[in-house]
C-alpha cells in the first residue's frame, strides 16, 4: 500500500477512535513522536497511547492537505474546534515505521479544559 493510502486509512480509523485498528497500521517497532510529548515506541504502546487519548478527549482530524514523496506522507490537518497541526509518516512495507506530529499542546489542553 502506498504511503498516502496508509495515511488515508489512518485518518478514517482516527476519526472512529479505533485504537486497535490504528495500531494495526504500525510496524512492531514503530515510533510515534508527537513533538509536545515523549516518543512512544512499539505497536502495543502506540495502541495504548491512542486508547488513553481517545478516552480523554473527542478528537477529529479534517484533512487540509495530504502529500506523498516516496515512502513519506505529509498530513496537514485541522479539527472542528479550530486546532491545527501536521504530521509526517514514514511508511515501510505498507506499515507506519515513524510518525512525527506537530501541534500546540497548550491550545489543545485549553480547548479540552485540561
Amino acid at each position: 500500500m502506498e504511503a498516502i493510502e496508509v495515511v488515508k486509512e489512518w485518518v478514517k480509523l482516527f476519526n472512529k477512535a479505533d485504537a486497535g485498528g490504528l495500531s494495526e497500521l504500525y510496524s512492531e517497532d514503530a515510533v510515534n513522536y508527537q513533538i509536545p510529548n515523549e516518543p512512544v515506541e512499539g505497536k502495543s504502546a502506540i495502541r495504548d497511547m491512542f486508547k488513553k487519548e481517545f478516552a480523554e478527549a473527542e478528537m477529529v482530524c479534517i484533512v487540509e492537505n495530504l502529500l506523498q514523496d516516496g515512502n513519506w506522507a505529509a498530513l496537514e490537518w485541522r479539527d472542528p474546534l479550530g486546532l491545527r497541526g501536521c504530521g509526517f509518516f514514514y511508511i515501510e512495507d505498507g506499515k507506519i515505521k515513524l510518525q512525527r506530529g506537530y501541534w500546540d499542546k497548550l491550545s489543545f489542553m485549553k480547548t479540552h479544559n485540561k
